[in-house]
């Protein structure tokens, strides 16, 4: 039967948190997966997905991974074996021995390279099996349209676009929003490999490519304008003589949500270490594509208009600091953008010691 046209908007409202029913038991071989970009993000995906394999998938080969840096992948291999994770020597090797390739990769350019050598490998080597390419990184729109025409020219290979909400934390964990769009039946084997393994729920988004880049962005705007309602409210609260730590205990009261709690204590207590969360250019990236999005779109956001001024004032004065030699971090988490609200209020960037503390009042 097929399926009803807007099908793929009942996803959005599931109840189960993988839409897609099992796929078919593979044939003759077992799957060989592949991972690319060990990074923050993709070191505890790709680890995750292969302890769980290990541990539930009967005969199950190790994940194949690489990073542009090989020590990440020798550091995996050494955490779980050699007979969970085997590390490629180049992109070349991956896309030669693997049935199904997920990337986590920095930025749109280093994608596209990527995705690039892929296909001139396969091209070169005029291998005939079936391929599935999985995109987990944050990317705009169109560049996922480029890498599906892109693989569109070798014969039996899919693309999906399957960008994942969480830092680096929920990844550990993993506890990843998947969205996906693309070919249906590539996503439904791609959907059982990633859920529950690296993530918590699969949200469908049918089958245009730039549909999950699309949704993404709109997440991320969401968590950006959040960031910066945060930041002017502690900078307006310190300022009033009220202070930020009790602006932060109303703020939980009035919006309980795990996301505001989380970045408002980074906030409130400077904890501003970009290893131990989502870096501050990958934030400016994104707030460039959600910004380029609303042009194209003609909707207007000023809350990200504030927002990307803010995290370019916080990495200005980060840069300052390196160059002194008295910055505190290597490199500044995204919520550092507070740094922005509070120079504008006359308040010290990135340490909080230093603003005026409030003493409460004494009963008589």
């Amino acid at each position: 039967m097929a399926r009803p046209k807007d099908a793929h908007l009942l996803h959005l409202q599931q109840t189960e948190p993988n839409p897609f029913s099992r796929p078919a038991t593979p044939g003759h071989h077992a799957v060989q997966i592949g991972f690319c970009g060990l990074g923050a993000m993709g070191y505890p995906m790709a680890r995750n997905m292969a302890k769980w394999r290990k541990e539930h998938v009967q005969g199950g080969l190790p994940v194949v991974v690489w990073n542009r840096t090989k020590v990440k992948g020798d550091a995996l291999a050494k955490e779980l074996g050699q007979d969970i994770i085997s590390v490629a020597a180049s992109l070349e090797e991956v896309v030669s021995e693997c049935d199904i390739i997920f990337t986590n990769l920095s930025n749109d350019e280093v994608v596209l390279s990527v995705y690039q050598t892929f296909v001139k490998t396969l091209e070169d080597g005029k291998q005939a099996k079936g391929r599935i390419f999985v995109e987990t990184s944050t990317i705009y729109p169109t560049v996922a349209a480029k890498l599906d025409v892109l693989l569109s020219s070798i014969p039996s290979t899919t693309f999906v676009s399957s960008p994942v909400f969480g830092p680096p934390a929920t990844a550990e964990v993993a506890q990843l929003l998947i969205v996906m769009s693309g070919d249906y039946r590539s996503k439904k084997e791609v959907a059982h490999i990633m859920y529950p393994s690296v993530g918590r729920k699969v949200i469908d988004l049918g089958g245009n490519i730039e549909k999950a880049s699309t949704f993404k962005l709109i997440g991320n705007s969401m968590i950006l304008g959040s960031l910066e309602l945060i930041a002017e409210s502690f900078a307006l609260g310190e300022k009033a003589g009220i202070g930020a730590p009790m602006t932060y205990s109303l703020m939980k009261e009035l919006i309980p949500a795990p996301l505001f709690t989380a970045y408002g204590d980074k906030m409130l207590h400077d904890k501003f270490d970009g290893t131990k969360g989502f870096a501050i250019d990958g934030g400016i990236k994104d707030s460039q594509h959600i910004r380029r999005l609303t042009t194209e779109l003609n909707s207007p956001m000023p809350s990200l208009d504030a927002a990307h001024q803010h995290l370019l004032t916080a990495r200005a004065l980060h840069q300052a600091q390196i160059q002194r030699g008295d910055a505190h971090f290597d490199v500044l988490d995204w919520s550092s953008l507070i740094a922005g609200a509070r120079v504008a209020s006359g308040l010290d960037a990135f340490d909080s010691s230093k603003h005026g503390k409030v003493v409460p009042e004494k009963e008589e």
